[in-house]
């Protein structure tokens, strides 16, 4: 820490409780009361100094007989103040450091101690050292720091601001430019393991490793919440990049919201807890502090994580913030709902009318606001069609919706085992999610089961109702498997399953007799009618006569057992509806296995989801065949 030393003579006070004594051995002639500190002194050490006090003596000179008595007790800084204001005065030894330059110079403004009276007076003593504290990082936080005890001096004298500006230009500033020790003189930068070799050159390993971008975080973070919220409006304005400024405000409210360490859970006795959190704060604080944070976020997409901005949610609800501090949050975590992740969306329920095990309005209202935000960029592409490329790339417009579609999916296999989620807000969440967003359909089919689970006194009609919200086309084979053989969907879903699963083996099987006729129409030597190399007499039957008489007849096969299959399916179906019998039977009939696990939305890729099915041409045929 920077010093300044000024005065020669040494001590010549000493104090008798609340008293301070000159020990010149005159005897003292004013006696000024600062609080509950008297100090006996001399006027003419004084007078020559300070306008003030020769202002107070002059009117006080009337009084003949007795000692001058003045009360001082709005001085800057108090009696701690005074007492090194006089000190100077007599010439004694005293030292201006970081912690006590805003108070003297407080002080000595107060007491008009200019260069009206003498040269070198206390303000312009103060004004040189403050100077030499401005261009030292670490003097400038605790002269900063110090500003608070005298706030309103230090504000109109400009101290508080020239200091932070000093600050703002060093934490804009690239350390990596400049020789000089960002950290004022510590030797935190260094290397503890720094050595020098015989021929007196520093090795690389010993040398001071550069300085991180976040090498300002900490010691920005030992500032009230006024003067740090000042600090980082200043180095917003002087260009400092957001991810920089979202990045100190993260840390800062770490350290000062011991709820933001808690994990997304119930369990809230697991801490992720850095050690650094200070939680002697009152909630009513806590809760300004967050407020504050949010407001000084920087409101790009994508510079403050999905993850910090739910956990500030959930803070948020906790302390009970302002609704509009609140909106704020969520409006944001839907601009970038697809950075999220699912277990930060796991948000408990903490209204005083708890009805669901998490939050489900909340997750609502971010998620209307994520559609609202992107529904012209979807309106303006055709959902019709996308090419599978652009799908796995992530370069379609479609590709966010697609991901939060997915979380979506993920978040309602969550929640659909709380017992008293009704069915009207499943579906209300369910369908926020455009038809077009779901390339497969297997997330939405896995929820929709375990509602049924935990929910088996729906009745029909709801069951159907519920089944309307995934589409039975847009099924995988194993999806469409399960679906098959799975006893709590509806009648009506399991026929929709089976028969457009029929549907998909028709295709696929039309589909390779056209690739067969394709490979036999650009066979050369089938065309021409030329032999093979292994044709010994040379006398052949023309190549296409006989590829087209091979054709037609395996087609025609083909088309007759898929005929026959066809009939055995409206056979079995009709049996099925008329004597309610299992019909567990079908998926043997089919071809399908009888197990299958559900998808996980957890588990699957987001290029895999996204990609359209494929058809099942290989595992059509093989079925066909074991049939």
């Amino acid at each position: 820490m920077a010093c300044m030393k000024l005065g020669a003579k040494s001590e010549a006070f000493h104090r008798e409780g609340q008293t301070w004594l000159c020990t010149t051995g005159l005897p003292s002639d004013v006696i000024i009361q600062v609080g509950e500190m008297s100090f006996h002194l001399h006027k003419f050490p004084l007078l020559s100094k300070s306008g003030l006090l020769e202002r107070l003596i002059e009117e006080c000179s009337g009084e003949e007989g007795s000692a001058c008595s003045l009360q001082l007790h709005g001085i800057p800084g108090g009696a701690k103040a005074f007492e090194l204001v006089t000190k100077f005065c007599y010439g004694v030894k005293i030292e201006l450091t970081a912690l006590n330059v805003v108070i003297l110079r407080c002080a000595a403004e107060y007491l008009q101690m200019s260069e009206d009276y003498e040269q070198g007076n206390l303000i312009a003593q103060a004004e040189v050292f403050l100077s030499e504290v401005f261009s030292n990082w670490r003097d400038s936080i605790v002269a900063l720091e110090t500003c608070e005890e005298v706030q309103r001096y230090a504000e109109d004298l400009h101290i508080a601001s020239r200091c932070i500006d000093s600050l703002a230009m060093k934490a804009c500033a690239d350390p990596k430019l400049f020789s000089w020790p960002i950290v004022g003189g510590n030797d935190d930068m260094k290397n503890p393991t720094a050595t020098v070799l015989w021929n007196g050159i520093v090795s690389d390993d010993a040398k001071p490793q550069p300085p991180s971008d976040d090498w300002w975080y900490e010691d920005a973070s030992l500032l009230s919440l006024s003067l740090y919220k000042r600090l980082i409006q200043a180095v917003e304005s002087k260009g400092m990049r957001p991810e920089s400024i979202a990045a100190s405000l993260i840390f800062y409210a770490r350290k000062y919201l011991p709820l933001m360490n808690r994990q997304s859970s119930f369990n809230d006795t697991n801490y992720v807890n850095s050690g650094t959190t200070i939680s002697n704060i009152s909630e009513a604080d806590q809760r300004a502090l967050l407020e504050e944070i949010v407001g000084l976020l920087p409101h790009q997409k994508g510079v403050t994580s999905s993850k910090f901005l739910l956990r500030l949610l959930r803070t948020a609800m906790i302390l009970h913030a302002s609704p509009s501090c609140r909106e704020n949050l969520e409006k944001r975590v839907g601009a970038q709902l697809d950075q999220a992740v699912l277990v930060d969306l796991l948000i408990p329920n903490m209204g005083y009318s708890v009805e669901t095990l998490y939050d489900i309005d909340c997750i609502q209202r971010i998620l209307d606001h994520f559609i609202s935000i992107n529904q012209a960029s979807l309106a303006s592409t055709s959902p019709c069609i996308i090419e599978e490329g652009q799908l796995m790339s992530g370069t379609d417009p479609l590709t966010p919706s697609t991901m939060v579609a997915n979380l979506v999916d993920g978040y309602l296999a969550e929640v659909a085992p709380d017992v008293n989620l009704k069915l009207p807000k499943f579906q209300a969440l369910a369908a926020v999610i455009p038809e077009y967003a779901r390339p497969l359909d297997d997330g939405i089919y896995h929820a929709i089961d375990v509602f049924l689970k935990a929910h088996p006194w729906l009745t029909d009609s709801e069951r159907e109702q519920l089944c309307r919200l995934m589409n039975c086309q847009k099924l995988s084979l194993e999806a469409s498997t399960h679906a098959a053989q799975n006893e709590r969907l509806p009648l009506r879903v399991i026929v929709q399953v089976l028969f457009f699963e029929q549907l998909r083996l028709r295709t696929s099987i039309s589909g390779w007799f056209f690739v067969d006729n394709l490979e036999n129409s650009q066979n050369p030597s089938a065309n021409l009618g030329l032999p093979t190399k292994n044709d010994v007499s040379g006398q052949v039957e023309p190549a296409h006569d006989r590829a087209v008489g091979v054709d037609h007849h395996d087609m025609r096969e083909r088309v007759l057992e898929l005929q026959k299959e066809c009939s055995n399916m409206k056979m079995e179906l009709q049996k099925l509806v008329k004597t309610k019998r299992s019909w567990s039977i079908l998926p043997k009939r089919l071809g399908f296995r009888k197990k299958w696990e559900p998808c996980s939305p957890k588990e699957s890729k987001p290029s895999d989801r996204m990609a359209p099915a494929p058809a099942p041409c290989c595992n059509g045929q093989q079925n066909h065949d074991n049939s």
